[in-house]
């Protein structure tokens, strides 16, 4: 495994938290949380002048042509900064979803939108009977040989209230998965927001007898799970990287905190307690991140990454109660209050630890490679 950044990936690392620090601070979540969408369009639009919506898209697409690490370094700079917005849902989700689902004619028509920053998209996967995972779907795409109808509910869309294709995993025709593209202004669909504890926009959506078009299929119809399971691990790592981003902010807060935080005439840095805070916290986040990029390396490189995604998505899970719990004890009662910025990395760890599986989804998922279930 090679870690070293190329000078192009460099450069991505390096304007990447140049440009959110400068355009999307970590008070943006605070000023966009009661905003009816919750993002700057207006960022969303240089982001998409930088290439970052088209940063995996292939070239032919009108895309960068980059690989998951690429990825893999916004993502750790947004996480830097709480960023919320759609960028995970439309890239991470959407654009990878199409590139490895959709036709060629998906492909020529909806990924040079997708670059520049034309379209937003949704996944959802989640539903009220379930807790995580593809198993007891019970929204039902039907073929009336006539017309696809679709209908059923989903839980925790992200962006759904803005995007202009939901992409909608349904159970068949038959026994097996499909997944669809749904325009939220269809006849039938509805979307209610959720007031969501890291203030990332998600909503319930319902489907109720809704016409699919055959054009907006992704993939063979019944015949997806294979290809949702990869699209899912994919995700789960996409959320590491995030987390990573996330953990360093809140340990380099720390660190600085107990520097200048002065308690009996002396930093409170120089107690041996905090010192041990912080070195515990410097374990988990260099651990955290050795692990997502030794995935993420493989992911990159098409190896298989199944063991080495749960892995990653477990430790890091863990890692994030425990980074965040040690800040939280490092800045003592000022960081539950509003105006401390402190309290949105605790949100957005929680969120990322329980998104796209917790660490008890993926123990699990480790321990059944290892022949133990």
């Amino acid at each position: 495994m090679d870690l070293d950044l190329t000078k192009e990936q460099g450069f991505i690392k390096s304007s990447a938290r140049e440009f959110l620090k400068k355009e999307c601070p970590v008070s943006t979540v605070r000023e966009m949380r009661d905003d009816p969408e919750g993002f700057s369009r207006d960022v969303w639009k240089k982001m998409a002048v930088l290439g970052w919506q088209g940063i995996m898209i292939p070239e032919e697409y009108d895309g960068m042509g980059g690989d998951f690490l690429d990825l893999a370094l916004i993502l750790e700079a947004m996480g830097e900064v709480c960023c919320n917005g759609p960028f995970f849902s439309t890239v991470a989700l959407g654009a990878t979803a199409i590139i490895n689902l959709g036709t060629e004619e998906q492909k020529k028509e909806l990924l040079p939108q997708i670059s520049k920053g034309n379209l937003i998209l949704s996944l959802a996967v989640a539903e009220p009977q379930q807790w995580y995972g593809l198993d007891d779907i019970q929204t039902t795409l039907t073929d009336t040989g006539q017309d696809l109808v679709l209908n059923g509910a989903k839980l925790f869309v992200e962006n759904a209230h803005i995007s202009d294709y939901i992409l909608c995993v349904a159970q068949g025709p038959g026994k097996g998965l499909s997944v669809v593209m749904v325009d939220p202004r269809s006849p039938g669909v509805q979307s209610s927001p959720l007031s969501t504890f890291a203030y990332e926009k998600q909503c319930n959506a319902t489907f109720k007898n809704v016409l699919i078009p055959r054009a907006n299929i992704l993939g063979t119809m019944g015949e997806m799970r294979e290809d949702l399971e990869g699209l899912l691990e994919f995700a789960a790592l996409a959320k590491c990287l995030e987390t990573v981003g996330v953990l360093q902010a809140a340990f380099e807060q720390s660190v600085e905190y107990a520097k200048s935080r002065k308690q009996f005439g002396r930093a409170i840095g120089s107690f041996q307690a905090i010192q041990h805070h912080c070195a515990n916290m410097v374990v988990d986040v260099d651990g955290a991140r050795f692990i997502s990029y030794q995935a993420a390396w493989r992911v990159a490189r098409g190896l298989p990454a199944s063991a080495e995604i749960s892995m990653a998505k477990a430790w890091t899970g863990e890692a994030a109660k425990r980074v965040t719990a040690l800040s939280h004890q490092i800045h003592g009662a000022i960081s539950f209050c509003d105006e401390f910025d402190l309290h949105f990395y605790y949100r957005k760890a929680k969120a990322c630890e329980a998104a796209f599986g917790d660490v008890q989804y993926h123990l699990d998922k480790t321990a059944d490679r290892l022949g133990l279930v």
